[in-house]
């Protein structure tokens, strides 16, 4: 079985990018691109224009972002496996790595395998129908894509990044409607204000999405009121779910540190995990940001770490 330097565990923006800097610094580092559902890409594989990455002022598809970075750390002598990690032996060191059909030993070890956004399951925003057509799961991401300007935009949620991304699409909407099951908000007092007092904003209380319809893309959302059972159409320009996210952290087995959300906790300012020689980068250790900028940012801080890390231990030996 082969001792690698580096192995590097997903294939979104921090994944790629780790690999370049690793590659670029000699350590020949072995990335496995696909992670449970055997997708590689990341989120942005289901993501149509990205418009805020830098070096991109005509945008750029989602997809051809992440080829692109694949091509690049491949350029510079990644090894890619298009297989899942099925689990990690944090015990030893060097790591062991069990893959589908590879077993990987490492010195160190680069955890990237980001957060799914959580969905529900309604009628006309499933894969296939209007997914990524009007219907998203990050209003930063997508809020300003031109198919949403000045439309009425519905998003789904109660907690503090329900509000923040309802503010945030008050930029581009004509108006935001914040669909919400219960009476009140789960939102922090200070968020819930904002919202609750922006002339744009309007809450939907004891209600649901029922369905959303469209011909290319969303023009309208069936809302159901759950106290009387009415159900009402509205003209939509999209919908945005803002229901949280699930962090891709089980095949860790509870071998790292994990915050209550059940992202992995890092060491402030670095991506040093409770496991010395293990670090975590991109959205499995941010619930923050979850940008693909600052998830390559942080792809960068774990192999330039890695790498001053190995540095140290070999002069150690002379």
């Amino acid at each position: 079985m082969a001792t690698k330097k580096v192995v590097i565990i997903g294939s979104g923006p921090a994944a790629y990018t780790a690999a370049v800097y690793s590659a670029r610094a000699m350590l020949e580092p072995v990335l496995f691109e696909g992670f449970m559902s055997g997708t590689a890409g990341g989120q942005l594989m289901s993501t149509t224009d990205v418009e805020n990455y830098p070096g991109f002022p005509e945008s750029v598809t989602g997809p051809e972002l992440m080829d692109r970075m694949q091509r690049q750390a491949k350029r510079f002598g990644t090894t890619i496996l298009a297989e899942d990690v099925q689990s990690i032996n944090c015990s030893m060191r060097p790591f062991k790595v069990t893959g589908s059909s590879t077993e990987v030993f490492a010195h160190s070890v680069i955890i990237a395998t980001g957060a799914m956004a959580r969905r529900l399951d309604i009628k006309g925003a499933r894969d296939g129908e209007f997914w990524q057509k009007g219907v998203s799961a990050c209003a930063v991401c997508d809020g300003a894509i031109p198919i949403f300007r000045n439309k009425d935009l519905y998003i789904i949620g109660g907690g503090d990044s329900a509000m923040e991304e309802a503010l945030y699409l008050t930029r581009y909407a004509s108006r935001v409607f914040i669909v919400h099951r219960r009476d009140a908000l789960r939102a922090s007092k200070i968020m819930a204000d904002r919202a609750l007092h922006h002339p744009k904003i309007t809450v939907l209380w004891d209600s649901v999405v029922e369905e959303v319809s469209g011909d290319k893309v969303v023009t309208s959302v069936s809302i159901k009121h759950l106290k009387s059972g009415e159900v009402s159409v509205h003209p939509a320009g999209g919908l945005f779910f803002a229901v949280g996210h699930e962090p891709n952290t089980t095949f860790l087995q509870g071998q790292l540190a994990l915050d209550a959300n059940g992202y992995i906790q890092v060491v402030p300012g670095t991506c040093r995990t409770s496991v010395v020689g293990i670090y975590a980068a991109g959205d499995v250790q941010d619930h923050v940001y979850r940008q693909a900028i600052t998830a390559a940012g942080s792809g960068c801080m774990a192999a330039l770490e890695i790498e001053r890390e190995l540095s140290a231990l070999e002069s150690q030996k002379v």
